[in-house]
Parts: structure tokens; C-alpha cells; sequence
């Protein structure tokens, strides 16, 4: 989420908006936003299982936590690109998802 917030002046020129969700709890929410300084919204206690059955996110069922999963949205709300990470790698990056927004929106620009 670091790596968001570092490159938040990017997104806001593209005029994307960033938004991270957790299944932690309030306390841990705020912690992860201190510790990072983050300024864009985190959500916080969401139900697992419950995510996991709606957008495929891998759950871990015995430690009852989702792994990373990442979606871009086009202003449409449809989803352009999904990545779902089924352990400790396999993330969206803020360089990965700067260069397919703005190759997204050149697209958009010339249709």
C-alpha cells in the first residue's frame, strides 16, 4: 500500500481514485494507515468468506485471511484487469497499474 500512496499524485493526474479493503479489524485498519501515511480510503472488516465467494479472491480457510487480490476498474465500473494472488507474491504494483491506465485511457481517447 506504500507503493500506492508514494505514487498518489500520479493516480490523481489520471484522475483514478485508489480505495484498499481488509478483513482486519478497525484497530489493525488504522495501524496499516499510520504506518504508511496512507491519505486514500482503507476499508476494514470484511467478512472473509464472504469476499472470497463474491470475486474470487483466494481465502485461507484455517487462518480465515484473503490473500491479495487487486482489480482496475474502468469509469464504467467494469473491471479491466484482476489479479488474485494465491500466496505471499503476485501483486499489483503502482508502476504496473500506471502504465495500463494510462495505455487504457490513450485507448478510450482514440474509440
Amino acid at each position: 500500500m506504500a507503493d500506492f500512496q508514494e505514487k498518489l499524485g500520479k493516480f490523481r493526474k489520471l484522475e483514478v481514485e485508489i480505495l484498499a479493503a481488509s478483513v482486519d479489524s478497525r484497530e489493525a485498519a488504522e495501524s496499516m494507515v499510520d504506518a504508511n501515511n496512507l491519505t486514500f480510503p482503507l476499508g476494514y472488516g470484511l467478512e472473509a468468506e464472504a469476499v472470497s465467494r463474491l470475486t474470487g479472491a483466494f481465502y485461507e480457510g484455517e487462518k480465515k485471511f484473503l490473500h491479495a487480490t487487486g482489480f482496475i476498474l474502468n469509469r464504467k465500473g467494469t473491471i479491466m484487469v484482476a489479479v488474485y494472488s494465491s500466496g505471499p507474491i503476485g501483486r499489483l504494483t503502482a508502476e504496473n497499474c500506471l502504465g495500463l491506465i494510462e495505455h487504457l485511457q490513450q485507448s478510450e481517447e482514440t474509440e
